[in-house]
């Protein structure tokens, strides 16, 4: 990107769900295709339910501790309140997905598809998005403490008033990806921010990562 180009935002729809029916755990299974539902307070700890998928549906108050989520769909989707120690949903796909004040201890999310996706006002501890597809995502209010993006491939993707303590961008492809809305802590894989956008105060502080990335010897 050139230097005087400005950061492509976000392209965000906003989520509007119609009138949904009471959903209940036991609608849902591995492979089981939930529609239009809303499922209040449903706890789904330890369940099996690879390639289950939310379609328009709402999930508030959530716990989805140690379920198996692995190929899972959330499609137009809310998702409020969730509390999720482990979140397992490797190769999972989210597009046009809301996920609010919820909080994550650990989430398998690598291989996955993210689309049209605003995560905002969460506390997230590992976040694993390792050789995931984010595009048109959205990250506002977070606490994230270590976000690993390696290998992933980003686009329009931006953090508004977020705390990233570690982030690894190692041989990652971002393109319009704007972190001036993040503080951020440690960052692995500093050839990985090409196509990044970073404020002066950023650059700033990531300078003595980047001499030594190429090699140069800062002495005073």
């Amino acid at each position: 990107m050139s230097p005087r180009q400005h950061p492509t935002r976000p392209r965000l729809t906003e989520l509007r769900l119609g009138r949904l029916d009471a959903g209940y755990a036991g609608d849902l299974g591995p492979g089981e295709r939930a529609e239009g539902l809303t499922f209040d307070g449903v706890d789904l700890t330890d369940r099996g339910l690879a390639g289950v998928a939310f379609v328009e549906c709402a999930l508030d108050g959530a716990t989805l501790d140690g379920a198996d989520l692995t190929g899972a769909s959330f499609v137009e989707t809310r998702i409020e309140r969730l509390g999720a120690p482990s979140l397992r949903a490797p190769r999972s796909r989210f597009r046009d997905v809301e996920l609010v004040a919820s909080r994550i201890g650990s989430g398998e999310l690598y291989d996955g598809t993210w689309d049209g996706v605003v995560v905002r006002g969460c506390k997230l501890g590992f976040v694993n998005l390792r050789a995931a597809e984010l595009t048109d995502v959205l990250f506002a209010d977070c606490v994230i403490e270590e976000l690993d993006l390696g290998r992933a491939k980003a686009t329009r993707v931006a953090f508004e008033g977020c705390t990233v303590d570690a982030l690894d961008v190692t041989a990652a492809e971002l393109r319009h990806v704007d972190l001036r809305g993040a503080r951020l802590g440690r960052v692995a894989g500093i050839a990985g921010l090409r196509g990044a956008v970073v404020s002066g105060f950023q650059a700033a502080e990531l300078a003595e990562v980047m001499a030594e990335h190429l090699g140069i010897a800062v002495r005073d």
